[in-house]
């Protein structure tokens, strides 16, 4: 049974950082690519960025880019998101997925985690 569980999240002040986690069980995560996602109340759901599954190609949504940072060690079946400089508008329930492919943006994501929630205060 394939569980995808992300961690980190919490309450913190705007201009302040968070490292989200994603670990992957019952599977290797070597031929995914992975990515984080994000739905903040009230809104749809959103994706934030992506790494191919060598880690070799990322890519991020510009609302984050040069804030966040993707990154993943496949030995340890993991992924991570270093979030630095947050605003408020960041808030959010986070997501990891694991895309059906070793390149990003090959289809819908096969496995979600269930969230973990980021509040940037004012």
């Amino acid at each position: 049974q394939v569980q995808v569980v992300e961690s980190g999240g919490g309450l913190v002040q705007a201009g302040g950082s968070l490292r989200l986690s994603c670990i992957a069980s019952g599977l290797g995560i070597d031929d995914y690519a992975m990515g984080w996602f994000r739905q903040p109340p009230g809104k749809e759901r959103e994706g934030l960025s992506c790494i191919s599954a060598s880690g070799i190609a990322y890519y991020y949504d510009d609302s984050v880019k040069g804030r966040f940072t993707i990154s993943r060690d496949n030995t340890k079946n993991a992924m991570y998101l270093q979030m630095n400089s947050l605003k408020p508008e960041d808030t959010a329930m986070y997501y990891c997925a694991l895309e059906p492919a070793r390149h990003c943006g090959t289809g819908a994501p096969a496995y979600w985690g269930q969230g973990t929630q980021v509040t940037v205060s004012s």
